[in-house]
């Protein structure tokens, strides 16, 4: 099974696809890293992210996304504009794709009983990934 872990920060979704085959983990190619939404959008702006994002679902035959959840207020927050991308993933209408959002007390809770099996340092992934690799980390260990 093919997963997606996504981060939502300021216009970008940051990405990262595990795979989880017989309980090895893997991380496939995939030479997108994020896809970004311009600050100044307009409705076929987010229409493009949202076909972009489900085009690279399709391709590489993912069949959940993880989101690692943002605050909704406090010194936390996410703004709006990722609010914004995160509903356009959520809608997007393929029925093999779950959307899954993962509030922060569960991943921290699932990592302190499932610590990564490998150093992210190890992964070969840009350090702005980190937060979608354990997204999608936690999000395989939760669709068991």
């Amino acid at each position: 099974m093919v997963i997606c872990g996504v981060e939502l920060t300021g216009s970008d979704a940051v990405v990262c696809l595990l795979n989880r085959d017989r309980g090895q983990f893997n991380l496939p190619e995939c030479k997108v890293r994020k896809l970004s939404l311009p600050k100044n959008h307009s409705r076929e702006d987010l229409l493009q992210f949202q076909a972009a994002f489900a085009e690279l679902m399709a391709e590489h035959g993912v069949t959940h996304v993880a989101i690692k959840e943002r605050m909704p207020k406090g010194k936390f927050a996410g703004g709006a504009l990722s609010f914004k991308m995160e509903a356009a993933i959520q809608l997007i209408t393929s029925t093999e794709l779950t959307v899954t959002t993962l509030p922060p007390a569960l991943i921290k809770s699932t990592l302190a009983a499932n610590p990564l099996p490998i150093a992210f340092a190890d992964t070969g992934l840009k350090a702005f990934q980190e937060a979608a690799f354990t997204a999608a980390y936690v999000g395989q260990l939760a669709d068991q």
